[in-house]
């Protein structure tokens, strides 16, 4: 397998036929939110920087492989991102404001959200760990005879771990609705795609597994939707899990905590930043009249002003009482001997420069919604 499912043009070549099932609301809802995903990503890279938030995973460039995707299922699909997706959430409702407190590494109420309000997963960050996760729910689903599907994202360097075989095994003999989402960015942090496995299309390790793969260009938000959508519709018709892997390229760090020169050509990021989703995608939707730049600013204005009013609502937030560490790990009571570490915890002042922020003396935060900001 060598060529890729793509529907918007690139360099020479032009765009392919749209799906029939896509309307001029279905392209301008995928491109809003892939406008909302962006903005989250600026802002929240902008607030690391400031030293407002903890070490952050953007995701700049890799808005298509989640708004494409995401647009595909139904409201009762399961969705298990990794940190790469960490905002995800934002597009089913969940506070934006939450997810930026769970990066200034808030718990509790503050700093998570209900996964079975939203059926969103938790934000994973251990490798490949949230893939039998997607695959049990959705075999939950298939044992009580509902059309509920999981939806699950991981990156390359996730092929090479144990869970993903598991999981795709399982789901392939018990032929669970689940589809796999593989964003091949060609980097799992320093190590290139090329020295992660032999195989040169990661689509190829789905026949291992008895189900279909199919290899997308990430970049499209149109196509991969379309892999998305005609994977659920044979999940839900008893087909059986799928493998999708869109091809793209990660144009940023790993995370703010990582410096990609030291590991790799920054000419060639720069080449693949040509591709980007945002400006590829408005581009495309200007040639088909779905789109003009007075939309385009409008949609973007909405945004900062959203996000900036989720970036006050973190700060105006109180730092968490130390008995957040403790609450939600049991059902019932909790031991005595984690009331005992409570206790010890508490008897220990923090000296003043090692307090957490809370809620800071002077006027709100504004969210600095003009602040200029972008991928590092």
């Amino acid at each position: 397998m060598t060529d890729s499912l793509r529907i918007i043009g690139r360099d020479d070549l032009p765009d392919n036929k749209l799906p029939e099932e896509l309307g001029e609301k279905d392209l301008l809802e995928i491109f809003r939110s892939m406008v909302v995903l962006r903005v989250f990503d600026e802002r929240a890279v902008a607030l690391q920087r400031q030293g407002r938030l903890g070490t952050y995973a953007l995701y700049w460039g890799e808005e298509a492989t989640q708004a494409g995707p995401l647009y595909a299922c139904s409201e009762r699909d399961w969705i298990f991102p990794s940190y790469r997706q960490n905002a995800i959430g934002i597009l089913r409702a969940v506070p934006a404001s939450t997810i930026f407190a769970w990066w200034r590494g808030y718990g509790g109420r503050e700093g998570f959200y209900n996964v079975r309000e939203h059926r969103v997963g938790p934000i994973c960050v251990p490798i490949a760990t949230h893939l039998p996760h997607a695959v049990g729910v959705s075999w939950a689903s298939k044992l009580r005879g509902e059309r509920d599907a999981s939806l699950v994202w991981f990156g390359d360097g996730a092929t090479s771990e144990g869970d993903f075989h598991e999981a795709m095994n399982f789901a392939g003999v018990f032929k669970t609705p689940t589809i796999f989402f593989c964003v091949n960015n060609q980097w799992a942090i320093s190590t290139p795609v090329h020295k992660q496995t032999a195989l040169k299309v990661l689509a190829d390790k789905a026949a291992a597994y008895g189900m279909p793969g199919i290899r997308v260009d990430g970049f499209d938000p149109i196509a991969c939707w379309k892999a998305t959508h005609d994977a659920l519709e044979r999940a839900r018709a008893g087909g059986g899990p799928s493998f999708i892997e869109a091809y793209c390229y990660r144009l940023g760090a790993h995370g703010t905590a990582d410096d990609p020169r030291l590991y790799r050509n920054e000419a060639e990021a720069a080449n693949w930043k040509r591709l980007e989703p945002l400006a590829r995608t408005s581009a495309y939707l200007k040639r088909i009249a779905v789109l003009d730049d007075d939309l385009e600013s409008e949609l973007f204005v909405d945004a900062k002003k959203s996000i900036a009013s989720a970036v006050a609502e973190m700060e105006a937030l109180e730092h968490p009482s130390l008995e957040t560490l403790f609450d939600q790990v049991y059902a019932s009571r909790t031991p005595w001997t984690f009331e005992e570490s409570l206790r010890e915890l508490q008897s220990v002042e923090r000296p003043p420069e090692v307090k957490p922020l809370g809620a800071q003396p002077g006027p709100p935060s504004t969210g600095d919604a003009d602040a200029p900001v972008g991928p590092s």
